[in-house]
């Protein structure tokens, strides 16, 4: 069964070449909006908080607050148990980087001139500015650049981390979806018994970790947060709560 990992830019139509996919060859898409509650409980944070940081939003407080290696080390193990599972597509969430050793995985990013995605962007907004539509694709990429850079140590317009990069200013989203078809039917993309052991070691390495990063994580907590560290905390919750611009925010427990 399949397996695909994309990263695709916003405005590039990467979203339109999976759902082809999706309708082709009867694979299913996954993205981080519909795991970020998982992760939420994972991390003890609000999911709101989740999302707003991979997606760019986060305001300061908020990116102090998410635990970057937690992030991490969760994300991996969702990838990991949906790559086992196969026949399917993982769209974004660091998936190409942690799944590129994996032989039967097929890696790919769908990009656009900036331009084009411009036009896109307000074709799809029905907006008539380009400053707003250029502003929301400048968040989006320098988010998805500062996640993979913190969580991966790499830059993700690297066209070394895919199997295959695309162009949708020179190709159709049929040509692109025919491609990738084309890509996972070679010989090379076909699982084994070899990448099935690999993607399971690497699958064992990401859950053993994290149990025993959260095993010192609450060690060091229990020893930082004495009566007069839990004050400080509760003190500068109320100062953030005085502050907040939403009620989901307004909400949120430490």
């Amino acid at each position: 069964m399949p397996v695909i990992a994309m990263t695709r830019e916003m405005g590039s139509r990467g979203k339109d070449v999976a759902m082809g996919l999706a309708e082709e060859i009867g694979i299913r898409i996954v993205h981080h909006e519909m795991v970020e509650h998982d992760l939420a409980g994972k991390l003890r944070a609000r999911e709101s908080t989740v999302h707003r940081y991979l997606e760019g939003g986060a305001n300061v407080f908020e990116r102090w607050r998410i635990d970057k290696k937690g992030l991490a080390f969760y994300t991996a193990q969702e990838i990991f148990q949906l790559a086992e599972e196969g026949n399917v597509l993982i769209r974004g969430w660091g998936a190409t980087q942690l799944l590129r050793l994996v032989s039967h995985v097929a890696c790919v990013r769908v990009c656009a001139p900036l331009e084009l995605r411009i036009n896109t962007l307000m074709e799809r907004l029905r907006i008539d500015s380009k400053e707003i539509a250029h502003r929301e694709i400048k968040k989006n990429d320098d988010a998805h650049a500062r996640v993979m850079r913190h969580l991966f140590q790499v830059d993700w317009e690297d066209p070394l981390l895919y199997d295959m990069v695309l162009n949708t200013s020179r190709l159709s989203v049929a040509e692109c979806v025919d491609l990738i078809k084309r890509l996972v039917d070679e010989p090379s993309f076909q699982e084994t018994m070899e990448s099935r052991v690999r993607l399971a070691s690497l699958k064992r390495a990401e859950i053993i970790w994290p149990s025993l990063y959260s095993r010192r994580r609450a060690r060091e907590t229990n020893m930082l947060l004495e009566p007069d560290h839990q004050r400080r905390l509760r003190h500068q919750r109320l100062r953030y709560d005085e502050r907040a611009m939403t009620r989901e925010d307004r909400d949120f427990n430490f």
